[in-house]
């Protein structure tokens, strides 16, 4: 069954014809929900179906684009801004949006956003997305009235220098305490790569990113949730890591502002999501998360992988 879909994926895409089809539109997120969006660039073959993924690019997205050094460079960075696009248009409210007419800007940190036209025959949709890649993802994050960041990392990245001197760099000192009493290197690895991709989740939840908020200012804590710190559909987990993150500035001051959601993606990769939780900060009870994960080659194909072996709630092992 898997071969005669990849077989028959790989014909629509040899067959693209010059005309696109009309994107499949999705229903916005609820107010606690997050949908997360990936496509994998190995699986995009035809030059064709590229072609026109270009052609829902700005002059300025194209041209930047273009001065990438190398062929899979250029793919991947085509590919993200593509997933952007193609992903927003999808959330209709009262008209239909077009790829092509999607503008973006850039707050003061670097972090991009929608310029929405506002007229009286538009409402915008209150829409935040974040994006992430490496070499074999790319992945976007979208969630409707609160700020979301999202990361992504290949399970077997490797580090060229050694982790703990690593982490001395740009971790809190708990964090390296504990990736220090970790004995077996793989796992110690393994643990690296979350705590990453977490702390990278943060920074850009908060519109900030790296340079104005190094991961030394802050520290990432497992605690073992009695309640689901985020829920897929159709998974039956009754226990989650709950993540909560200690500033350096106040130490002692512990925060659950921010849901977060720690994935093994596609059995190859890590993804980090962390939202805004607005209920902590309204005063109300906290309730989980709702995610659901989406694969797509846009035009091709969409499919919902959550609560399948494609994608796995984790459970951190550096926990309290």
């Amino acid at each position: 069954m898997k071969l005669n879909l990849k077989m028959n994926i790989r014909c629509c895409q040899r067959n693209f014809s010059s005309a696109l089809p009309p994107l499949v539109p999705i229903q916005l997120p609820s107010p606690r929900e997050t949908h997360f969006w990936y496509i994998l660039p190995d699986e995009v073959k035809s030059v064709a179906l590229l072609n026109r993924y270009s052609e829902l690019l700005s002059p300025c997205e194209r041209e930047n684009v273009n001065r990438m050094s190398g062929d899979q460079l250029k793919k991947r960075a085509l590919l993200a801004r593509a997933l952007v696009r193609t992903t927003i248009a999808r959330y209709q409210t009262n008209c239909e949006i077009n790829p092509r007419s999607l503008k973006f800007r850039k707050n003061i940190y670097g972090k991009p956003e929608v310029e929405w036209h506002k007229d009286d025959n538009f409402s915008p949709p209150p829409l935040h997305f974040n994006i992430s890649h490496t070499p074999s993802m790319i992945a976007c994050g979208v969630t409707i009235n609160a700020p979301i960041g999202i990361d992504v990392e290949e399970k077997q990245r490797k580090l060229k220098n050694d982790i703990i001197a690593f982490a001395q760099r740009y971790f809190s000192p708990y964090e390296v305490k504990l990736l220090t009493s970790i004995s077996d290197p793989e796992v110690r690895r393994q643990e690296f790569i979350k705590l990453w991709t977490l702390k990278e989740a943060y920074v850009k939840a908060l519109g900030k990113g790296f340079s104005a908020m190094p991961f030394k200012t802050f520290t990432i804590q497992f605690r073992t949730s009695t309640l689901r710190c985020f829920h897929l559909p159709g998974n039956s987990v009754s226990k989650a890591s709950e993540v909560i993150v200690e500033s350096s500035n106040d130490p002692g001051n512990l925060t659950n502002n921010c849901l977060f959601a720690l994935l093994e993606v596609a059995g190859s990769h890590y993804a980090a999501i962390c939202v805004e939780n607005d209920e902590i900060v309204r005063g109300e009870s906290n309730t989980p998360m709702k995610l659901t994960v989406r694969k797509t080659i846009p035009f091709v194909e969409d499919v919902c992988v959550s609560g399948t072996d494609a994608v796995l709630p984790l459970r951190g092992i550096i926990e309290q």
